[in-house]
């Protein structure tokens, strides 16, 4: 009967370890969500109307904007992403609300604009280097591809003429 006892609290312990192990992991892989940007307002970007608000009015309404578009003040953009990430992994976006408010060049709203997820863009880079345009060069072509070029015509070496430098260049 001890010998039995005995195995039984081992087993316990066992048990026990493994639960503990269990929740540590469990918990080591949690998602985690998070939101970035403008918290959207149903009720107050409904509220904004075509023909009827203005810049100060939206901007009274919904607050400054997350950016304004680059050529000129005819866009305003909020700009709402909710990402989730699992532990350690790259957090990926699943939600997203680009509210885009248009104006006339007086100043009043003339459209209000909904996009989401369709607008992410998902960027791939492909292998280690980047492809460029112009000459596949070696090392050796690098190192020693000026040799003979210094003082050439048109590369800037010192063969007269030119601003400032002779008696007829000042």
């Amino acid at each position: 009967m001890p010998q039995f006892s005995r195995h039984s609290r081992r087993g316990r312990i066992l048990i026990a370890i493994g639960l503990g192990a269990l929740l540590v992991g469990t918990s080591a892989c949690t998602r985690i969500r998070t939101h970035q940007g403008y918290q959207v307002d149903k009720l107050l970007v409904d509220s904004v109307q075509p023909g009827i608000d203005n810049r100060a009015s939206v901007e009274g309404t919904l607050g400054r904007p997350s950016f304004v578009s680059q050529f000129g003040e005819k866009d305003w953009y909020y700009v709402s992403r909710d990402m989730r990430a699992l532990a350690f992994s790259s957090p990926k976006p699943v939600d997203q609300t680009i509210l885009r408010v248009r104006f006339d060049p007086a100043g009043n709203v003339v459209a209000v604009d909904r996009m989401g997820l369709e607008k992410v863009a998902n960027i791939s880079p492909m292998g280690a280097t980047t492809p460029t345009l112009g000459r596949h060069r070696s090392l050796f072509d690098e190192i020693f591809g000026n040799i003979g070029a210094v003082g050439a015509a048109g590369m800037g070496g010192g063969s007269g003429g030119g601003a400032g430098g002779g008696p007829n260049g000042s």
